[in-house]
């Protein structure tokens, strides 16, 4: 095993001083007193257990040992450099690009312009986007493979270690073509136990907006089909094979082709969006824009009448 007294700063400063031969030089170079530099090097030569340095009159003269040692520990820095820059860019805190994950239904207004206003915030940030359902995205931000999500904020018992920047509340609403547009002005969904429905697959937050609401209602609704995205839902829906619980802030999609109608208060179910990271990375200066233009977005949308 290694000593103690050997550390990977005090090969930093035998590098730079085999390469200066000055004390002096190797203080202004690292920024530290001669005297530091004098303790470093002798405090390497006892951890190492061999002689590396000479008198030579009031200065110190490097021995060949001390050659070898800095020539090979060039590249031994230059490594460990290398892999400390890889790991902070892994973790997202040195890296130009950050890893957004959304869900389907925010890429029509939400998502384009958070991603917008952060490119503001740090024109040279490359922002990839992640689309999938709730469950696989708060998945794969637990797993380092994506560095932030827009989502519905999940339970409580399952937002350990993570930090949540509110966007807005929003409801579902029984979505029917136009064709078959309900008369009431508000649902009362026990009137439709007999009624086709389509929904998402499991996972997706809307789905699980969807059997909270027939809970309430005391019945399992007649699922006919379950689709992987709620653009292709909501091109069933228009077609008319069925009715769907959505989410209102899908309306300006394909509001000429669905009806949206709210369901009575008994009924409703709300769902919190936000934007959600790792506690781990709150000083990530890309988070950090993420998450001020997130607070500046739920501003805005709160302002609005």
């Amino acid at each position: 095993m290694l000593n103690h007294e050997v550390t990977l700063k005090k090969l930093e400063i035998l590098c730079s001083f085999v390469r200066t031969g000055s004390l002096v030089k190797t203080a202004e170079e690292l920024q530290l007193s001669s005297v530091s530099i004098h303790k470093a090097l002798h405090s390497l030569e006892a951890g190492i257990g061999c002689p590396l340095f000479i008198k030579d009159g009031r200065q110190l003269r490097a021995l060949p040992a001390a050659h070898y040692l800095a020539e090979e520990c060039v590249d031994l820095l230059g490594e460990v450099e290398r892999l400390l820059k890889k790991t902070r860019a892994k973790a997202g805190v040195e890296s130009g690009q950050v890893r957004l994950g959304s869900m389907y239904s925010l890429t029509a207004n939400i998502i384009p312009r958070m991603i917008m206003g952060t490119k503001i915030r740090r024109p040279n940030l490359d922002i990839d986007l992640y689309l999938g359902s709730n469950e696989d995205l708060l998945q794969k931000l637990h797993e380092g493979n994506v560095d932030a999500v827009v989502i519905a904020v999940p339970a409580t018992s399952s937002i350990d270690g993570l930090e949540i920047v509110p966007l807005f509340e929003d409801d579902l609403f029984l979505a029917s073509s136009k064709g078959n547009k309900p008369k009431a002005a508000e649902i009362d969904l026990s009137e439709y136990e007999h009624e086709k429905f389509l929904t998402l697959q499991d996972g997706f937050a809307t789905t699980s907006g969807f059997y909270d609401a027939f809970k309430l209602a005391g019945f399992t609704p007649n699922v006919v089909m379950r689709v992987g995205d709620i653009f292709s839902l909501m091109n069933m829906i228009s077609g008319d094979m069925g009715r769907t619980l959505l989410p209102g802030r899908v309306r300006a999609l394909m509001g000429n082709a669905i009806e949206f109608t709210p369901l009575q208060a008994k009924y409703q179910v709300t769902q919190k969006i936000g934007l959600i990271y790792l506690q781990a990375n709150e000083s990530n200066p890309n988070i950090l824009a993420l998450a001020a233009e997130a607070r500046m977005l739920q501003r805005t949308i709160l302002a609005k009448p």
